[in-house]
């Protein structure tokens, strides 16, 4: 039988990265770096397990070349805005050998580097749609963010942005033109994924609740029966099968990001045209047996993730800095033991590496 494979995970704690080596393992080694960064996004180039990118609240751009060890800022000169909110590799388009990294800031603009970094060129027709002048996002009403971007699995000129608050807006020719949000579409972007598999699929979980496609965004429709809140967060879907599909949900935004231990959080999953339904949670005795969600998680699960060859298997970031996984899609999880802690989660990012 083959050895598992070993999975690297890197985690945006709001001030650090930390890394994660082993995540599945027995026992998963964490090193923390670039601390008081202010890192709020994280990305791995998916061929180069050491390559990974941060964004941060008010520092710009980071990237890493040896697995985290040390950082430097990159896009000086070209990205304009030190608030950079939202970092994505391309899985479908590599140049120079490299995987393709978009940046998306506050105010909103997107920018794509072609060289791992080294250079950046930014995509004015995106904040020259009909909608631009409307963008908002609440406790900053003068301005908005690219809160995530998704470029496609298979098809390197289809792109999605996230616009927190806007919309989910597309292109076809790799941001070059875009087009405005669609009716059936969430308005308060919060995530989005496409599919590996199911390249007609495109998923979107928003302060409004979930929204998807299945025609590559052409047109959307709203997924929300079942749940019993609305103002969803955490996104993943199951690597093989595109009709599962999860989210992490509250009851508002002041309960999602306010007090800690007050998030009121439920995470539910999706399976085909079935109604949303609510997943385990660890019971108090760490073994990981699981209970029902009677009561909803008190920290916000702020990042979930499915790995690339690993149906029904979930992890999920909590706010507080817990890692929990799920090996049954959902009905029970476990707590990852980390040798030391991780002090928040706010993004995820997991590469196939030592």
């Amino acid at each position: 039988m083959p050895a598992p494979t070993p999975y690297r995970l890197y985690v945006a704690t709001g001030d650090a990265v930390a890394r994660v080596d082993d995540l599945l393992g027995d026992a998963p080694a964490v090193t923390i770096a670039a601390e008081g960064s202010g890192t709020q996004c994280v990305a791995a180039d998916p061929g180069d397990p050491d390559r990974v990118f941060a964004g941060t609240f008010d520092d710009g751009l980071l990237r890493s070349r040896d697995g985290g060890a040390s950082w430097e800022r990159v896009g000086e000169g070209d990205i304009p805005h030190g608030r950079v909110m939202s970092v994505a590799v391309s899985p479908s388009h590599r140049a120079n050998g490299l995987g393709v990294v978009y940046a998306g800031t506050e105010p909103s603009a997107l920018y794509r580097s072609d060289d791992g970094g080294a250079t950046w060129r930014d995509f004015p027709a995106l904040t020259e749609l009909p909608s631009a002048p409307t963008w908002s996002f609440p406790p900053r009403p003068w301005t908005s963010h690219v809160r995530w971007i998704a470029p496609h699995h298979a098809d390197p000129t289809l792109l999605f942005v996230g616009i927190e608050l806007g919309g989910v807006m597309r292109s076809t020719d790799g941001g070059e033109t875009w087009e405005d949000r669609k009716p059936g579409s969430q308005p308060d972007s919060h995530a989005l994924a496409t599919h590996p598999t199911a390249h007609d699929h495109v998923y979107e979980a928003a302060g409004g609740g979930v929204a998807w496609s299945r025609d590559r965004g052409a047109s959307w429709e709203w997924a929300d029966e079942g749940m019993d809140r609305h103002y969803a967060w955490g996104l993943a879907v199951d690597p093989v099968d595109p009709e599962l599909w999860y989210v992490s949900a509250s009851i508002g935004p002041m309960q999602a990001h306010g007090r800690r231990g007050d998030a009121r959080a439920v995470l539910s999953r999706r399976r085909a045209d079935t109604p949303w339904e609510p997943l385990g949670t660890p019971n108090g005795t760490g073994t990981g047996t699981g209970t029902p969600l009677h009561h909803p998680h008190a920290e916000m699960p702020y990042a979930l993730l499915t790995l690339p060859d690993r149906p029904n298997l979930l992890v999920v970031g909590l706010r507080g800095g817990g890692l929990l996984v799920s090996d049954d899609a959902g009905d029970h999880f476990r707590p990852i033991a980390l040798d030391r802690p991780v002090p928040a989660i706010l993004a995820l990012s997991a590469v196939t590496g030592g």
